[in-house]
């Protein structure tokens, strides 16, 4: 049995432009419920956050949503789901996604999605934590971010173990056999601000 049991997905809160990508976060919802695994996400109702909670959730899966009093107020919050947690701040979010996650990918996204990716990549740097991070290329939206850091490493501005924080997988199914298969290394969570 996986030692992974609660995963904390970062995506979109929009759709964007090709409906690949909402085809593909249902699908990654469904398999995350299938797999027994409890989805982490932001919390929201719209885009593919939405999409990917609606279908864990149909699937019979468990989906706790992160999401900032100041989001819940503009009403973007999934009224659906297992629990709702509401926190005082963006960054007070970030960290209890962390606190309830075994593992974090990323899903296509946008700002939001980048920040919290690179976010966590660098918490892992730093020795914060030991947690796998998978980056789902999924036909390519995430090829320029990995690409900048390839040529921070390139650069001088990264060491070359940069790299080998996170890993990159370019398929949902590819992405929830990895999953299946990590064992995450507790602890470093208190080492956190």
């Amino acid at each position: 049995m996986s030692d992974v049991h609660s995963v904390a997905v970062f995506c979109g809160s929009t759709m964007g432009n090709d409906p690949a990508h909402a085809e593909a976060a249902a699908r990654f919802g469904t398999a995350l419920a299938h797999a027994g695994m409890r989805l982490v996400y932001g919390g929201g109702k719209v885009g593919l956050m939405g999409v990917i909670a609606d279908a864990a959730l149909a699937a019979g899966g468990t989906v706790v949503g992160i999401i900032p009093e100041f989001l819940r107020a503009r009403e973007v919050a999934h009224p659906g789901i297992t629990e709702t947690v509401i926190t005082d701040s963006m960054h007070t979010r970030k960290r209890r996604m962390f606190d309830l996650a075994d593992a974090f990918v990323s899903l296509p996204g946008g700002l939001g999605t980048f920040d919290e990716t690179i976010e966590i990549i660098t918490w892992r740097q730093l020795k914060l934590h030991d947690k796998p991070i998978l980056i789902a290329d999924l036909n390519g939206a995430f090829t320029p971010l990995v690409a900048a850091i390839d040529s921070a490493v390139t650069a001088g501005f990264a060491r070359s173990e940069s790299r080998a924080l996170f890993e990159v997988t370019t398929s949902v199914e590819a992405t929830i056999e990895r999953l299946k298969h990590l064992a995450t290394v507790r602890g470093g969570a208190s080492a956190l601000l």
